[in-house]
């Protein structure tokens, strides 16, 4: 396990991550860090890693590109001294493009995605132990449906980003692929963006298995 004892972890994102948490800071009693990926995280790793003491605080806000991203880093990331940073980011980047297809200024191409998240990584790395990335997903099987090919290729960034910047890497299209051979996009989510718990399940899964997790830990 990468984390320490008392350290802070910061989860930033986009809908995905923020799944109705507390504001301003998603940390506290019952569903303050809200009801998606984060918080089983939480729960697993103070359930079992309750030693650690790891305090994990969710900053994502729904609707975020990068580019959103960008604008509160400061505030929402550096600002709260994490020891570690967790981001995934990239739906909403893509998905712009293909549910506003006219209105060219919510897009977010991948030029400006790559920039935007490598400052990012560059911004942070001298101030935490680590950084996290996850891919952005799309719960799709049919990887020539033209939404499925573009987050692929917004995931392929952020794989290179991460091998670059010797960080964490999270694949969550992979972890989405696996479990999509078995069960239809629409019963993990219905616009095949918004996972239910069990899609939650799957990028906990992911997220804690890049992080080394012990699941066979007394």
């Amino acid at each position: 396990m990468i984390f320490g004892a008392n350290e802070k972890l910061v989860m930033i994102g986009d809908s995905i991550t923020d799944t109705d948490r507390k504001r301003p800071h998603g940390e506290g009693r019952n569903d303050s860090i809200g009801k998606g990926y984060v918080s089983v995280v939480n729960s697993l790793i103070q359930t079992v890693y309750p030693e650690l003491a790891l305090r994990i605080i969710n900053m994502g806000i729904s609707g975020n590109t990068v580019r959103n991203l960008k604008e509160r880093w400061q505030t929402d990331v550096l600002e709260l001294k994490p020891d570690w940073v967790s981001v995934m980011i990239g739906i909403n980047d893509v998905w712009r493009q293909y549910d506003q297809p006219l209105i060219t200024e919510s897009h977010v191409y991948i030029e400006e995605y790559r920039n935007t998240l490598e400052e990012l990584i560059v911004t942070t790395l001298p101030n935490v132990k680590g950084v996290i990335l996850m891919t952005p997903f799309y719960i799709e099987p049919n990887r020539s449906d033209a939404m499925r090919r573009s987050m692929d290729q917004y995931g392929e960034v952020v794989k290179e980003l991460a091998a670059k910047h010797d960080t964490k890497f999270v694949d969550t299209q992979a972890a989405m692929d696996a479990i999509l051979g078995h069960i239809y996009p629409a019963a993990l989510a219905w616009d095949r963006v918004h996972p239910s718990l069990i899609g939650h399940t799957v990028l906990a899964r992911a997220f804690l298995r890049a992080v080394g997790f012990d699941w066979n830990k007394e």
